[in-house]
């Protein structure tokens, strides 16, 4: 049939959930073996994009707390010990592991945490198997890394991550943790428990010596005892700043230390002389890539005036084209929202900024019935004083403002608590280079977005935290120098 306008319909595409086998009950992880929380507590967790209960999983308390912290200091000895090359060696049999169960991996993932099946595949998954072949190489040169002839590791991690990035997350603490000689204690989220859990048992294929990495799921109580501990030497937190605070209140006046990866909101800034195509993927990429559950998400559009209902209207042409839906569905662009609790905010917060006198515009969307969903949104007419451009929203949705000069454009993205990253879209090699001198951010893109490498080191300023992640930088967060 002729017509003006062709549409293709996508199929189907579904990954085939028969690649994982998920147990009804997972134990804590300690001393290399798994047993029940020592009071019996368990919690659920449930699959985002229909509310199935996926398993049943230990509470740790305070009793649990002390056993992993024990077998961890108790490992540290011979681990610390061992020469570096050795470690390398366990780092790199957890790296092939991961990559040889990548797909088995990449499902969980998606099925816990709600996040399409393709950025699981290819975005989390590589760059976890990445961070470990990186620190293994790492391990036998640490005299080499800039931090004194003989850095020494500081003994027991204990490590809280969130859930917009499970496994990934816990690469970019645990790979580095390990390769300096320490030993570690992670507490994934609440509501993403099960990836840390197969990592506990990648960690015994890999013939990992017990007690080196122990993992205890629970809520924010065990979190909250596991950084109070006396006998842990080192906490790292990735999650909300408000729980950083918190964080940094219990371990003030201790010998511990402490590296915080907290929130942001970030800007995006395109100006009139960016490849307006380019520039759109760069936007999109920025705020609908994992539902927006991104901490270094590009929330904030900053659009040279002169381009901005160009811009607007190519974006919201690719806007209309983004696929929401099932999560292991390979077509699919944007999954779930994690929890109904953060979709509560997402709607909150949106909610807000109409009220705040925004205009709200999201393309047409069926969503599903069952789970937590939340249509790609774009506010314009937002002013700086808006709720929606001031607080993070950790969800798909985008505020725009504008700017006329170079210098207005820095001031408008630098008028944030936060500074953990920023986006330049200029032709203008010069100018990317001025901005960026100029911005308060840890981390700036220059004609892209969201792009991450072990070997490059992440994090950011004032109210998003402090210390860096990857690259040589990630080992001095780990070493006694």
């Amino acid at each position: 049939m002729a017509t003006d306008k062709q549409i293709f319909e996508y199929a189907p595409a579904p990954e085939s959930r028969a690649v994982v086998d998920i147990a009804p009950s997972y134990g804590l992880f300690i001393d290399g073996e798994f047993a029940e929380a020592a009071d019996g507590k368990v919690f659920k967790t449930v699959s985002p994009a229909n509310e199935e209960v996926l398993s049943e999983v230990a509470q740790a308390g305070a009793a649990d707390v002390e056993r992993a912290v024990k077998a961890a200091r108790k490992a540290f000895e011979k681990w610390s010990a061992l020469p570096g090359a050795e470690r390398a060696k366990y780092l790199f049999r957890i790296a092939r592991i991961i990559q040889e169960r990548s797909r088995e991996l990449a499902v969980l993932e998606s099925l816990d945490n709600g996040k399409p099946i393709k950025e699981s595949r290819d975005a989390d998954l590589p760059l976890v198997a990445a961070h470990f072949f990186y620190y293994a190489g790492w391990a036998d040169k640490l005299g080499h890394a800039g931090l004194g002839p003989d850095p020494r590791p500081l003994g027991v991690a204990g490590q809280v991550i969130p859930w917009n990035f499970p496994l990934l997350m816990l690469a970019w603490k645990i790979a580095p943790a390990l390769a300096c000689g320490n030993t570690v204690v992670l507490k994934p989220a609440e509501t993403t428990p099960l990836s840390a859990l197969f990592f506990a048992d990648i960690c015994r294929q890999a013939g990992l010596p017990k007690g080196v990495v122990n993992i205890l799921t629970g809520d924010g109580s065990t979190g909250a005892e596991l950084v109070a501990h006396p006998d842990v030497n080192k906490v790292a937190f990735t999650g909300s700043t408000e729980v950083g605070k918190a964080i940094a209140r219990t371990v003030a006046g201790t010998d511990k230390k402490l590296t915080l990866e907290l929130g942001g909101k970030a800007a995006n800034i395109v100006f009139d002389d960016a490849p307006i195509d380019q520039a759109v993927e760069g936007i999109v990429n920025g705020i609908f890539f994992n539902q927006g559950h991104v901490c270094c998400a590009g929330s904030r559009l900053l659009v040279q005036e002169s381009v901005q209902d160009e811009v607007l209207d190519a974006l919201k042409r690719r806007m209309a084209t983004l696929r929401v839906g099932d999560p292991l569905d390979k077509n699919t662009d944007i999954g779930a929202i994690n929890s109904a609790e953060q979709l509560a905010r997402i709607k909150e917060l949106a909610a807000a900024g109409e009220a705040e006198g925004a205009e709200r515009w999201a393309p047409a969307c069926e969503l599903p019935g069952e789970g937590y969903w939340f249509a790609p949104t774009l506010f314009t007419g937002v002013t700086q004083a808006h709720r929606i451009a001031r607080e993070e929203i950790f969800g798909p949705v985008l505020s725009v403002l504008t700017f006329r000069t170079p210098e207005e454009a820095v001031a408008k993205a630098n008028n944030t608590p936060y500074g953990l990253s920023a986006g330049i879209w200029t032709e203008k090699g010069s100018r990317s280079l001025w901005m960026a001198g100029k911005l308060r951010a840890g981390v700036v893109w220059s004609n892209t977005f969201n792009k991450f490498d072990p070997a490059s080191p992440f994090g950011g300023y004032k109210e998003s935290g402090f210390g860096r992640e990857g690259g040589r930088h990630g080992l001095e967060a780990y070493l006694n120098v």
